[in-house]
């Protein structure tokens, strides 16, 4: 922001900081005296988890856009819930002359007892707008002390978390897949990233529908005695027949890096300034969690019932409400809470039989980011037909409740109207002048000639399948899919083969390292040019013994490349060339013959050494 106010000229850079305050004041001055470029204010207040274990904490996010709250708003004292403040941030953007500003506060929720808990609505005042947010519901559980025992000792593990055992059929509900690495783990930060950035689906079910999956904050837990660093991926789903339902997640196969100690050290690392490491793989994946999905009650089912299932509030409205018979009145009705909005649709209302109704336009606004807690807006145009309506009829929207687990209906009053004759306009008459008719009327003829001459003939040619150029262009297709399956074979047999994988990965190393090697040599840079040999010495010795390159040194020549028979003349100019680097420490090399040369010598090894059969 600084250096955006002194590219326009209204601080310098070296200014002061009460400079610097009077540039702010004055870019609110120039943001107050044009509101058309401001966005409306608004107030949303979002949970980053709706159900979690006692003690793990909850995030609870208080975004304000468009303006600043005259006072921060705090989450009211809940028994049994902790609420501490995690500070504020703001960011201001200006794109295209259009100004946005975000205000945050984060405020983190721990339950201390199982139960559920309501986070009552916040209110705040924004720009003289007084916005309130819905209530939020979590849900807290206890913890599995038999999983924690199974677990505590684990480098890493997954875990499926199921807020209930019940759910009824078309109820949607988010299952959480949590990734827990072990503290001490070299490479977890890594892995941790890997799973915040998976744009994929960790669940494996069936009988459900799949709607959207999100990922929470990342936190800390103790399980155990060990402390582990947790990622979670949060699936929202929906079941579509009843029984019970499986519920599972994806294999994954894990490298794990630990530290290691009281190893022999690196020739190239004598004080072990870099750490060493040894890998362990696993495959992983979460334990299957069994639910059962409840049909729908049958009795007391609301005639206008269509399917609804979740927590709703309505409000409607509708304008204009003086009108004449056939114009149009458009009915504003807008659905809000929490499930499946984006299939909510409105039910037939059969109290609007004097009026002529059109397909509904809707608009979905959500506020987390899995989509189900929201406001769904439809906009639908009713046209009257006679005069003696007096209003627009009660609007009724049922839906099916899980919490309560009942059938709810929710009916909003009449709204007046007043509907006037329509005025009927005839339709215009055209008359034309009248012409006299001609004496003696032309005779009328029989038979009209379209075309008296033929004109020119044009040759026809032969059809295309006829062509050559034709046939060799239907040769294309088979010729690319003859391309694509010799690319994948060669695909599946390099992923089948990680040795061969690795030779053509080595050589090609190799082939760029020679050419960088000479070009070090040309510059007479010693430092870079022994150690890119030393390199290439461990990625070929390495790729022939089937050993990490970082596991190569001196040692191999009499431990591994002597009992496999390799010839004294090629042991021999090896044994001198990690003799040289060792030595070039303490009397560095600086003629450029002289790198020329032991480069020379370094390709007739690197030759040598690809013909040797492990």
């Amino acid at each position: 922001m600084r250096r955006l106010l002194s590219r326009i000229g209204l601080i310098a850079p070296d200014r002061s900081q009460p400079r610097l305050r009077a540039a702010f004041a004055l870019l609110a001055i120039c943001l107050g005296c044009f509101p058309s470029v401001l966005r409306a204010a608004s107030f949303t207040a979002t949970l980053d988890r709706e159900t979690v274990t006692v003690g793990e904490g909850v995030t609870l996010s208080l975004k304000f856009a468009g303006g600043e709250p005259r006072q921060m708003p705090a989450p009211p004292g809940i028994a049994n819930l902790r609420v501490n403040s995690e500070g504020s941030s703001r960011n201001i953007t200006i794109i295209n002359g259009q100004f946005s500003s975000i205000v945050s506060q984060d405020y983190t929720l721990t339950p201390t007892q199982p139960g559920d808990y309501t986070i009552p609505s916040l209110r705040a005042e924004v720009g003289g707008q007084m916005l309130t947010t819905p209530p939020l519901k979590l849900k807290a559980v206890k913890a599995s002390a038999q999983a924690g025992a199974a677990t505590g000792d684990q480098l890493a593990f997954f875990k499926l978390f199921v807020p209930r055992k019940e759910v009824y059929v078309g109820e949607v509900f988010a299952v959480e897949f949590q990734v827990f690495i072990r503290e001490g783990v070299a490479n977890a930060e890594n892995i941790l990233q890997n799973f915040d950035g998976y744009a994929g689906c960790p669940i494996k079910a069936e009988g459900v529908s799949i709607f959207k999956t999100a990922h929470a904050q990342r936190r800390r837990t103790q399980v155990g005695n060990a402390t582990y660093s947790v990622a979670t991926l949060v699936t929202s789903m929906s079941p579509v027949k009843t029984g019970p339902m499986a519920i599972g997640s994806m294999d994954v196969n894990l490298t794990l890096q630990l530290p290691v100690g009281n190893r022999r050290r690196d020739a190239f690392d004598p004080f072990g300034m870099f750490q060493q490491v040894e890998e362990r793989r696993m495959v992983l994946s979460a334990e299957t969690e069994t639910l059962t999905a409840l049909p729908l009650p049958k009795d007391n089912v609301p005639a206008n019932f269509i399917g609804a299932v979740g927590s709703y509030s309505m409000t409607v409205s509708a304008g204009p409400t003086n009108v004449a018979t056939g114009d149009p009145v458009t009915v504003k009705i807008q659905i809000s809470g929490r499930g499946a909005l984006d299939s909510l649709a409105l039910p037939e209302q059969g109290t609007w039989r004097d009026f002529k109704t059109y397909p509904p336009t809707t608009k979905l606004d959500t506020t987390d980011a899995l989509g189900l807690q929201g406001t769904k807006t439809f906009e639908q145009v009713v046209v009257p037909q006679i005069t003696d309506i007096k209003a627009l009829p009660p609007f009724s929207f049922s839906f099916f409740d899980p919490d309560q687990k009942r059938y709810r209906t929710l009916t909003q009053p009449s709204i007046p109207l007043v509907v006037r004759p329509g005025g009927a306009t005839p339709a215009p008459t055209v008359t034309a002048a009248s012409r006299a008719a001609p004496d003696s009327p032309p005779p009328a003829q029989d038979i009209v000639h379209i075309k008296p001459r033929l004109g020119a003939l044009a040759r026809v040619g032969p059809p295309l399948v006829q062509q050559p150029w034709f046939l060799a262009l239907q040769a294309i297709p088979l010729l690319a899919w003859i391309s694509a399956l010799a690319w994948r074979k060669r695909a599946e047999m390099l992923a089948n083969n990680p040795r061969l994988r690795r030779q053509r990965q080595v050589a090609q190393l190799v082939r760029n390292g020679l050419v960088e090697l000479r070009q070090l040599a040309a510059d007479n840079k010693s430092d870079d040019f022994f150690a890119t040999l030393i390199r290439l010495l461990q990625e070929q010795l390495g790729e022939r013994l089937d050993l990490p390159a970082s596991a190569i040194t001196e040692a191999v020549i009499e431990e591994r490349l002597r009992p496999l028979g390799v010839p004294e003349a090629t042991l021999t100019p090896l044994h001198d060339l990690f003799q040289t680097c060792n030595l070039v420490r303490y009397a560095p090399i600086k003629s450029s013959q002289e790198l020329a040369a032991i480069s020379a010598k370094l390709e007739g090894v690197l030759r040598e050494l690809k013909e040797l059969k492990p």
